[in-house]
This record gives C-alpha cells, structure tokens and sequence, in this order.
C-alpha cells in the first residue's frame, strides 16, 4: 500500500508537499504514511482515493484494478 501511494504520486507528477497540503497534513507526516512509518488513517486513504481517482481498494493493494466502481 505504501509504495501504491507513492507510485500514484509520482505517475500524476506531484510533490509530497502537494499531496500533504491536500490532504491538511505536514510534508513529513506524509512522508511517513509513504514509509510505511505511520498507518493510513481512514478519512485520508479516501482523500487520496478521490484525488488519483482510484479506488480505496487499489491503493490497499486489494485489486490489481485501479477503475473504481461507479
């Protein structure tokens, strides 16, 4: 899951300050769901759902298919 949400990050060419300030977090605390150091909480998981247009499925590594279901 966390190399998920750095790889999405990258693919869309953004910064970790960027996703940090979408998501009303610091740089580090973000930093640190990608390192695995900090667990995903669940308000954020669907932030990052909604901002890559993912589903919450694809980024828990649940499903290889990143389309959410409409």
């Amino acid at each position: 899951m966390y190399q998920r949400i750095r790889d999405l990050r990258e693919d869309h060419d953004m910064k970790q300050i960027e996703v940090a300030s979408y998501l009303n977090c610091s740089q580090q605390v973000y930093s640190n769901y990608e390192l695995g150091q900090r667990d995903i909480p669940t308000d954020i998981l669907i932030k990052l759902s909604r901002l890559y247009s993912v589903s919450t499925d694809y980024i828990l590594g649940l499903t290889p298919n990143p389309k959410q279901n409409t």
